[in-house]
Order: C-alpha cells, then sequence, then structure tokens
C-alpha cells in the first residue's frame, strides 16, 4: 500500500500498489464485495485508479454522514446509476436537482404513515397467497423462492401503489435482471459499448427495455383514466411538461423507475432473510414462536409491526449482512474534504454499507447473524451513520418504511406455517447489481413448519 500523501487541501488517501490493480479491476468485472472488502482492509479511506477512472472510497460512518448528509448537495449520483440511466431514463433513482425534488414531492404522500397504515391489510393478503403457493409446492423439488419474493413484491407493489394487478403486465421481474445486468456492464466498460452493437448482453437489454416501456404504456392506458394515488400524482406532474413527447417519456421513467426499486430490494431482503433463517433454526425457531403468540392464526394488521419485535430484528440483521443497497456512489461537483482527505471535483466516491456494516470498530463479531445487535431494548453503542441499509440523507429511500413492513410480515406468515431449506451442497452466492441479489436465485424445499 502506497503511504498517504499530503496537499494544502488535505491528505490524498492512500491505495494499492500499482501492480495490484489488475486484480481488483478483473473483480470489479468478476467479484465487486471482495474489490470493496479489500480496499476496506486498507483502511477507512482508499484511493483506487482504474483506467480513466478514479475511486475515492469511504468506509467510516462519519464519513459516510458528510458525503450523504452534511455535504449531500456536492455530490451527485455516481458511478453505475449514472450508467443505469440509459435504462431506466430519469427516474426518482437517478434524477438530480429539481427533476428529483418534484419527483421525490410527488411520491412522498403515498410513503407517509397513515397510507401505509391502511396498505397493512394488502400486504396480509399478498403475503397469504405467497404462504399458500408454498404450501402447495411441499414435495415437488425444488422452488426458487427468490422468483417467488419477486411475485410477491410486485403483488404489493401493484395493489399499494398503482391500484394494479401487475401480473398482467408480463414479467417484469425477469426484464429488471437485463436491466441490472446491463448496467453494471455499462459500468465496468465506461459505455464505451454501443447499445447497438450485437452482442447478445445488447439484445436482451433492448428486448427488456421494450418490454418495460410497452408494459408501463399498457399501464397508463388501462389505468389512467380511473386512476388514483400515486399513479394518477405521477399522470399529472408529467402532464405539466410542455412537450407531450417529453410528458410521455418523463411518465415512462417515473414508472420504470418505481417498478424496479418498489419490488427489487424487497425482494432480495427476503431472499437473505431466509435463507440466514435455514443456516440458524434457532433463530427461525424464536421467530415461529412469536408468530404464534402475537398472530395465532390470524393475518397481521399494522399494530402488529411493534408487536413482531424479534422478527423485525431479524429483518434489521439481515439487511446488516446483505443490505439490498450495498454501494452508494456518487460525484463530487466541487472539491472537497471529506475525514481530513482531499476529494477533487469529478471524482468518483463510493460509500459501502456492505463493508461498513462488517466494520470490526463498531460491530463485534461481525460477521456472525445475532439480531440481538438490533434488540430495541439494549442501547447501540454504534453511530447513527454505521447502520445505512436505506441509504442516508436527503436521498433515504423513500420506500424504506414500506419494504421493512412486507418483510417483517412475510418473515412471520412464512415462518408461521413453513419450513424452507436449501438442497444439501448447494452454495449460496452473493450477486452485487443494482441491489445486493442472491446470485441465481434461492432453491428451497418447502415443508410444514416443526410443531
Amino acid at each position: 500500500m502506497n503511504p498517504a500523501s499530503r496537499s494544502r487541501a488535505g491528505r490524498t488517501p492512500p491505495g494499492p500498489r500499482r501492480t495490484e490493480l489488475p486484480s481488483l479491476f478483473r473483480k470489479l468485472v468478476t467479484d465487486r464485495l471482495e474489490l470493496l472488502s479489500q480496499a476496506a482492509g486498507l483502511g477507512d479511506a482508499v484511493r483506487v485508479a482504474m483506467g480513466p477512472r478514479t475511486l475515492y472510497i469511504f468506509n467510516h460512518p462519519d464519513h459516510a454522514k458528510h458525503v450523504l448528509a452534511d455535504n449531500s448537495a456536492n455530490y451527485h449520483k455516481g458511478i453505475g446509476l449514472t450508467e443505469a440511466k440509459r435504462a431506466l431514463g430519469d427516474g426518482l433513482l437517478t434524477s438530480e436537482g429539481a427533476l428529483w425534488r418534484e419527483q421525490r414531492r410527488t411520491a412522498q404522500p403515498s410513503f407517509q404513515v397513515k397510507h401505509l397504515a391502511a396498505q397493512a391489510g394488502v400486504i396480509a393478503e399478498e403475503a397469504a397467497k405467497l404462504t399458500a403457493r408454498l404450501r402447495a409446492r411441499q414435495g415437488e423439488g425444488v422452488v426458487d423462492l427468490t422468483e417467488e419474493f419477486t411475485t410477491l413484491t410486485l403483488g404489493v407493489l401493484g395493489r399499494t401503489l398503482l391500484d394494479a394487478d401487475l401480473s398482467a403486465y408480463g414479467s417484469v421481474g425477469h426484464a429488471f435482471e437485463a436491466v441490472q445486468d446491463q448496467a453494471m456492464f455499462e459500468m465496468v466498460t465506461q459505455g464505451m459499448v454501443p447499445l447497438w452493437a450485437p452482442l447478445p448482453k445488447q439484445r436482451r437489454f433492448r428486448r427488456a427495455r421494450t418490454e418495460l416501456q410497452d408494459a408501463v404504456e399498457r399501464l397508463v392506458r388501462d389505468r389512467g383514466a380511473a386512476a388514483e394515488g400515486l399513479l394518477a400524482r405521477l399522470i399529472e406532474s408529467a402532464g405539466r411538461q410542455p412537450d407531450p413527447g417529453l410528458a410521455r417519456q418523463r411518465l415512462r421513467d417515473d414508472l420504470v423507475t418505481l417498478l424496479l426499486t418498489g419490488h427489487e430490494t424487497t425482494a432480495s431482503s427476503l431472499s437473505w432473510t431466509f435463507h440466514l433463517l435455514d443456516r440458524n433454526p434457532e433463530a427461525a425457531a424464536l421467530v415461529r414462536a412469536e408468530a404464534e403468540r402475537v398472530l395465532g392464526d390470524r393475518d397481521p394488521v399494522y399494530e402488529d409491526l411493534t408487536r413482531l419485535r424479534y422478527t423485525a430484528m431479524v429483518v434489521h440483521e439481515a439487511m446488516r449482512l446483505y443490505p439490498p443497497v450495498w454501494i452508494l456512489t456518487r460525484r463530487a461537483v466541487n472539491a472537497d474534504e471529506v475525514g481530513g482527505y482531499h476529494v477533487p471535483a469529478g471524482a468518483d466516491v463510493l460509500v459501502c454499507p456492505y463493508t461498513l456494516h462488517r466494520h470490526p470498530r463498531f460491530w463485534d463479531d461481525p460477521e456472525r447473524f445475532d439480531p440481538e445487535r438490533f434488540d430495541p431494548g439494549r442501547p447501540a453503542d454504534r453511530p447513527r451513520y454505521a447502520y445505512i441499509p436505506f441509504g442516508a440523507g436527503p436521498r433515504f429511500c423513500i420506500g424504506n418504511n414500506l419494504g421493512l413492513m412486507e418483510a417483517v410480515f412475510v418473515t412471520a406468515m412464512v415462518t408461521r406455517e413453513l419450513t424452507l431449506s436449501t438442497p444439501p451442497g448447494h452454495r449460496v452466492v452473493p450477486e452485487a447489481m443494482l441491489s445486493l441479489r442472491v446470485k441465481g436465485g434461492l432453491p428451497v424445499r418447502v415443508r410444514a413448519a416443526a410443531g
């Protein structure tokens, strides 16, 4: 590792030796989590030069607070999300400035607590449907649990935010896989490969983008006149554009982004939660006992969210170990100083919740699954920004409460009735895309819960 140098505006973060860079670049392509973990091992602030880009990687709660909250105006969306614009357009995930503020204001009412409380029954109904589907597949061999969770989360999204049955609009979940693959491909290739190139990946992406655009346009045609809530506000907001073509593009970008962000992260979180419960049967037994005690045979209601205390602890610990938003990328608009380190204007800045959540200074035995870390009765002896599964600052995930309620209710209801086990010998591997997915899905065998 090169020693940190000094500049008038602060020190330059240390980084790997030149001879290590080829190996790091390969990991950018093949194992991004290992790349970030290796960087975190060099220190809380690391500078890595990769071709035309130099990455400034910060791994301390104070650094995260500065970049994401205190000086957030100086940091726009960065590497990965910049490339995702070619797939997602200027939706809430990728937009900046006045456009982002308008989109946030438009969406905010649908995520207020009073709205979420009214939607708890929808989440419980969709979770009951999932449980019934899984129960019916006992003895059938393996079930792809990630695919089942994608169906669930799209069902919840459609009914709670869009008043629509999204299953009628094609396999949008699979289309989003192609979008994520494309975003990561463009991040690595720096957008140098044109979309029209006759590569299998590019063809798959073009088909997926067309499928998503067709789906949201059909949704607007079907629901536009009768639209209520968020969909109505999105249509109204887009309609204020002076150009009809621009208005159509704006609405399409808003809806494609909502469909992705509204289902992907929760489906990933549920996959990791059930993987960890499979590996920790004593925790699964405690979740089951709590569900039986709090719920009995009934479905949960909004007030049960605080009563399912241990289940929420399990979900939080799963999001600590496998945060669905595993990296937060920014681009420095102006030069800055973060933790005493100089960050030049235009620099790519990375804050990685995956490594921050495993920082040994703030988490005892960080690789161990321990839901008790999140016992609300235990004082938290860690900084606020040591745990940021939903991001932080002004761009804190707007759907965090909806996603958390969904994850807690589904975990309690499914575990109450069923045991889901990964086949012996199957290796569960994380895949760092726009969200932290289970690579290839999560195969499980379904059996009745032990009495």
